[in-house]
């Protein structure tokens, strides 16, 4: 058959009204589904309930920034049985999901889930929750229960619908547990103890509203007011300081079988707190920080610390110098009927009130109480408060314990009651007060408010900041200040602490060891203490450590002590590599003498041989030696060179310290000039090529 042009025309024209009509249907459908459809589909919303919208709670940060408590989402599993997207394969992959939740739940059979599941379909439910009750999932989890059969297939597609609820971690474990403080197992009700409680209203923000709907078969979130989350709140708790504080007092309370101990420290100048324990032994013997915080809310008998208060008071009334003597009678006697005892006794009957507080006469205090205040008692109390001992101190978080030092005549006053206050009995003070009085001390009189807060951070950036709070300008005259100074110098140079007097800076404090107290009666358990400061010269950091309970070794100086000196030391190291403490050198210049820095041997020789300078002789393979002028020669040493241990470079020149250290492939700062005063790695301690190392230089 002929095909002619008109036939064309005509075939092209039916097909062209066939794709005109099908576009027809098509715009009809469309324009039906989203107008007419639309509108029964919204005249049948379903609005599940209206939902709170959680607000995100604030994490709880170290002085640098680092998390010490935070949130992150755990995960609510729901499903809508009826979700569209469901009619063509929900019968083919029931069986499969239901065996894969009953393996991962474990709390029903398969056949239990698919009835469940089945039976809310047929009810027509929407909204059915698949994770079990009391259980909330991490994001891992979360993300697996998502890959199950159906529930791959998306919110519409498959019913998948979840919710995120906010939990609480502490990256750093039980790192300052007590004073980050936790939760209530019901979360509405926010922090049950430390900053977690006392910052709770400023953490937890404001919670949004909203709404659960499903227009169409699908479901939507519809948010009516935003949630507002928490301020993030910033401490002043140093995580490494906290860190070494923490297994210092640990090692401590284990070897002595103790029943809590704390440490406390703080930054002298503005009263920031950089490191709080209170760890407690558990009752399956092991020590955490989750029972109490003992540094703020109990108070207790200090014992020999206190003397330190005691003799302030003295020395400020004008009643007593420290070069005074008093009678000590071999460290033994009765005062109304009991007897008091020094630790140390001897045939020593007469001592200066200076060595007394070095030695930590019991005897020597008690009778210089009674000599100072017998006829009038309650000057010694006013002289107590007057030094800011009852003040309250007005902390970041709650639970602050006050003083009790009772009133002359007030009910429990005895004939004893002066001279065993005035060593540290028969009154109550808080660890955290009794560290404020010693930072004062330090701070050459000044009393801070211990502050744990620096600032309320709002996306990253301080939204109120907290500036340091002086409670007392001066808790006594600067004559009474500096003789306590002194005083606490000594228990550590000569006296009760000389124990950790070995260290490349000085300290100050004082040690105390008490009978602990239980029901009134007092045990065969001792509270053994050291408080105190350092550099001695220019303090930098206070701090407090006791240990309750000590059954074994409960003396100070031993169980406190050291782990006072633990906290110093690494706090020293710190401070001195970050240029804060420089290290004086031992060189004396003699009179006669010129002085002479370090340098290569041959140059050494050299100079002295042409200027006629007396030296000793030193090997002939030395390359290396230090000069020290005495009064009529020139004492040289070698100085040695290992490749992997730091050598001693000070007393040398710049040019010749930097040409040792560079040979080694060290990196070399320098800062001053003249020879080495200081080197920021110490002598003889490992090095490897490529360390750097700072040398600070004085003429």
């Amino acid at each position: 058959m002929a095909v002619t042009l008109k036939s064309i025309v005509t075939r092209a024209s039916v097909v062209g009204a066939i794709v005109i009509l099908l576009m027809g249907v098509i715009c009809f459908k469309f324009i039906w589904e989203k107008t007419v459809n639309f509108e029964a589909a919204v005249g049948q919303v379903d609005v599940k309930t209206q939902v709170a919208l959680p607000a995100k709670r604030g994490d709880i940060l170290a002085d640098d920034g680092r998390k010490l408590a935070c949130s992150i989402n755990e995960y609510t599993i729901f499903m809508d049985p009826c979700a569209d997207g469901l009619r063509k394969v929900f019968d083919k992959e029931i069986d499969s999901l239901s065996l894969c939740l009953s393996n991962f739940f474990k709390d029903k059979t398969p056949a239990q889930y698919k009835k469940y599941i089945c039976e809310s379909r047929a009810k027509g439910l929407r909204y059915i929750r698949l994770t079990p009750k009391g259980r909330r999932l991490s994001l891992t989890e979360k993300n697996k229960v998502k890959s199950f059969p159906l529930l791959r297939r998306g919110k519409n597609r498959g019913g998948y619908l979840e919710e995120a609820n906010g939990a609480r971690v502490r990256p750093f474990g039980i790192l300052a547990e007590r004073t980050v403080g936790s939760l209530y197992a019901d979360k509405e009700k926010g922090g049950q103890h430390g900053i977690e409680q006392s910052f709770d209203k400023q953490l937890r923000g404001i919670d949004g509203e909203g709404q659960k709907i499903c227009i169409g078969g699908r479901w939507l979130d519809k948010v009516d007011v935003a949630p507002e989350d928490g301020l993030d709140v910033h401490t002043t708790i140093n995580i490494d300081i906290q860190d070494v504080a923490e297994h210092s007092l640990m090692n401590q309370l284990m070897q002595r079988d103790a029943e809590y101990g704390i440490a406390l420290v703080m930054e002298v100048k503005t009263g920031a707190i950089k490191a709080m324990v209170n760890l407690h032994r558990s009752k399956d013997g092991e020590y955490r920080e989750n029972y109490y915080n003992y540094a703020v809310g109990r108070a207790v008998e200090p014992g020999s610390t206190f003397k330190l208060a005691t003799m302030m008071t003295c020395l400020e009334n004008g009643l007593v110098k420290p070069s005074d003597t008093i009678h000590i009678y071999g460290g033994k006697c009765k005062i109304y009927g009991v007897m008091l005892n020094d630790s140390h006794q001897g045939d020593e009957n007469e001592i200066t009130i200076e060595d007394g507080f070095a030695a930590s006469s019991n005897v020597a205090f008690a009778r210089l109480a009674m000599k100072s205040y017998g006829q009038d008692p309650q000057k010694f109390v006013n002289s107590l408060r007057n030094l800011g001992l009852c003040d309250s101190l007005g902390l970041d978080i709650k639970g602050e314990q006050a003083t009790n030092i009772k009133n002359y005549k007030e009910k429990g006053w005895s004939g004893i009651t002066l001279p065993w206050m005035s060593i540290g009995y028969e009154l109550q003070i808080t660890p955290i007060q009794l560290l404020a009085f010693y930072n004062a001390v330090a701070n050459n009189g000044k009393m801070m408010k211990p502050m744990l807060v620096q600032s309320l951070d709002k996306d990253g950036e301080p939204y109120r900041t907290f500036s340091p709070t002086v409670i007392r300008s001066s808790i006594a005259s600067r004559r009474t200040i500096e003789t306590a100074q002194q005083m606490l110098k000594s228990v550590v140079e000569r006296g009760t602490a000389k124990n950790i007097s070995k260290a490349p800076y000085k300290i100050a404090g004082k040690t105390g060891t008490a009978q602990t107290v239980k029901d009134g009666v007092y045990q065969k358990t001792y509270l053994a203490s050291f408080a105190g400061y350092f550099p001695a010269d220019k303090p930098l950091y206070s701090c407090l450590v006791m240990i309750y309970g000590a059954k074994t070794g409960f003396y100070g100086n031993v169980v406190a002590g050291s782990v006072f000196k633990d906290i110093a030391d690494r706090l020293y190291a710190a401070e001195y590599k970050n240029g804060n403490i420089v290290q004086e050198t031992q060189i004396k210049l003699a009179d006669v003498m010129p002085y002479s820095k370090g340098g290569k041997s041959d140059d050494m020789r050299t100079v002295l041989n042409e200027l006629k300078m007396q030296h000793n002789p030193v090997a002939s393979g030395a390359e290396w030696l230090s000069a020290k002028a005495k009064e009529t020669d020139i004492v040289l040493t070698e100085k040695h060179v290992v490749s992997s241990q730091m050598p001693d470079v000070r007393g040398l020149g710049a040019a010749d310290a930097v040409s040792i250290l560079e040979k080694m492939g060290l990196k070399v700062d320098l800062k001053g000039f003249g020879s080495v005063k200081s080197q920021s790695l110490a002598p003889n301690s490992t090095v490897s090529r490529g360390s750097r190392v700072s040398l600070v230089l004085t003429n």
